[in-house]
């Protein structure tokens, strides 16, 4: 699976919309997100196809980016406080940021209005990707999702990242043992784990650093060998 250029940021859990988790102002992954553009007032829109475009949710983002950053929100469903957005205005954006939710029906929706094609042009052309739990997940090959109702693995993920994901690995109930299940049985390919509050960034497909908003947070190396999976930690650098 032919893999994407440019930068990913993928967040296991934490930033504006898990405040409880950083317990900071501002979200320090959020801040390192827009570092990356390098820019003071850079243009980020925020995706939430997964969560049904959830208004209440994207309000929380115009909030949370309000004189930070040039923020909108992009909607596919088309709401009375957020119409409808054509995709190509992800083009035009310094970040593409995108929310939780179920991962199964952000894939089906984004294929069927060409969201694939037109994020790996803009990321090629040097806008930043990033998303949380579900935003996480659909960068990559594959991932443990709740979609379906029970944790599930799901195996047409976007392929952008090589092998699977796994967010809120420590955060939810029976994510990491079944993660480890899904990895076993080959269900999923090896890949990553990571905590709430702790993000991998990604450069042209090749893992860089992994980054924590709390002091505990961390991040895994999952990968079967034999009849066994190995649970590898990464170094995680906090963010201060």
């Amino acid at each position: 699976m032919l893999l994407g250029t440019g930068t990913v940021l993928t967040l296991g859990g934490g930033g504006f919309s898990m405040p409880e988790v950083h317990g900071a102002d501002v979200s320090p992954l959020d801040a390192f997100l827009l570092s990356l553009t390098g820019k003071k007032r850079p243009k980020v829109c925020f995706v939430g196809t997964a969560s049904g475009d959830s208004a209440s949710y994207a309000r929380r983002f115009l909030d949370a980016f309000a004189g930070r950053a040039e923020a909108s929100v992009l909607t596919l469903f088309g709401q009375a406080d957020f119409p409808f957005t054509p995709p190509e205005h992800l083009l035009t954006q310094d970040v593409v940021y995108v929310g939780g939710g179920s991962t199964a029906n952000l894939l089906a929706i984004w294929r069927l209005h060409g969201l694939p094609e037109i994020l790996r042009r803009a990321a090629a052309d040097g806008t930043v990707l990033a998303g949380i739990s579900a935003g996480m997940n659909c960068w990559f090959e594959g991932s443990s999702t709740d979609s379906f109702g029970p944790l599930a693995a799901l195996r047409d993920g976007l392929g952008f990242l090589p092998g699977s994901a796994c967010p809120h690995y420590f955060g939810e109930a029976d994510r990491r043992a079944a993660y480890h299940r899904m990895v076993a049985t080959g269900e999923l390919p090896d890949g990553h784990a990571v905590d709430d509050g702790v993000a991998l960034l990604w450069r042209d497909g090749e893992l860089v650093e992994a980054i924590s908003e709390r002091p505990d947070g961390r991040a895994f190396r999952v990968a079967r060998t034999g009849s066994r999976v190995v649970e590898t930690p990464l170094p995680v650098r906090e963010l201060r």
